[in-house]
């Protein structure tokens, strides 16, 4: 009987409990350094690379479920592959960073025991001198302090290529979404998770490595593209006083505010469709933030 029972745990291992979630575009080199290093499942979403990223990463990694998109669906990806992860809890881990060996299944264990976890977002550690990322301090001292049923700082934002989020949370509020798309896109998730009632918290127990690719955007796009999205949620989530401020920080911030402005133009239809307007308290949350 015993030796039946070890043949059927051998036949039927124990199903995961994490999917490290990809999202990435022409980063090919980037991605066949990381994929090794993740201790979980990997779902890598390509947002129509043209650097032969699905061809390399299927020669190298068969191991990794490999979903290729005809288009850039930006931030969406993520939630294209949470779909296809099929875990009780998903890593977004960038094609440029990972989590520590050992830290990704303690950040699981951490989620279990907290139940209203909806979000962990852990310690960055930055390029191959491991600086912590200035983020972590802010997230570190949240004036949001820490409720008694979360295992660090409450928080209405996160990183997204050092989170580790609750599925059933992630999916209750739609993911994220083709507004936003990114950078910036983190902010709407976090409100729309906290007005839902689950919690968010900085643990600085477990550590993602972040090597940020050389391929990446001019800071000036970016900036821009974070300003976009700023302006984007406020008028999907914000009460109108709130969104007029962030239209004024905008418009004060310079030239990537004025064209994150222009470019949040041709969304402002889409983003009023989805527009809902958050509870009290979670906006009480967003203006100390502020502060």
């Amino acid at each position: 009987m015993g030796q039946a029972a070890g043949v059927i745990t051998e036949l039927h291992p124990p199903r995961p409990a994490v999917t490290c979630v990809v999202a990435s575009r022409n980063r090919r080199a980037d991605l066949l350094a990381s994929l090794p290093r993740h201790e979980a499942p990997v779902v890598l979403v390509d947002n129509a690379s043209t650097d032969g990223t699905v061809e390399a990463v299927r020669a190298a990694h068969p191991d990794v479920t490999v979903v290729p998109l005809d288009r850039n669906a930006g931030a969406v990806a993520r939630t294209l592959g949470t779909a296809r992860a099929g875990t009780p809890f998903v890593a977004f881990t960038d094609d440029d960073s990972w989590w520590a060996p050992g830290d990704l299944a303690r950040a699981a264990e951490i989620m279990r025991a907290h139940p209203r976890l909806g979000l962990l977002a852990a310690r960055i550690l930055v390029g191959t001198e491991e600086e912590l990322d200035p983020v972590c301090t802010e997230m570190a001292a949240s004036p949001l302090g820490t409720d008694p049923d979360l295992p660090g700082p409450s928080l209405l934002g996160f990183v997204a290529c050092a989170a580790l989020v609750r599925t059933e949370a992630f999916t209750a509020v739609g993911g994220f979404d083709p507004v936003v798309r990114f950078p910036g896109e983190e902010e709407r998730l976090a409100l729309d998770l906290a007005a839902a009632g689950w919690g968010l918290a900085y643990v600085d127990e477990v550590t993602v490595h972040h090597h940020p690719s050389t391929s990446r955007d001019p800071n000036t796009v970016r900036q821009a593209g974070i300003w976009r999205s700023r302006v984007l949620t406020a008028l999907m989530r914000y009460p109108l006083r709130d969104l007029l401020g962030q239209l004024v920080r905008a418009a004060g911030a310079g030239r990537p505010g004025w064209r994150g402005l222009v470019g949040a133009v041709p969304r402002v239809p889409a983003a009023l469709r989805r527009r809902r307007v958050l509870p009290r308290p979670v906006m009480a949350g967003v203006r100390e933030l502020s502060r």
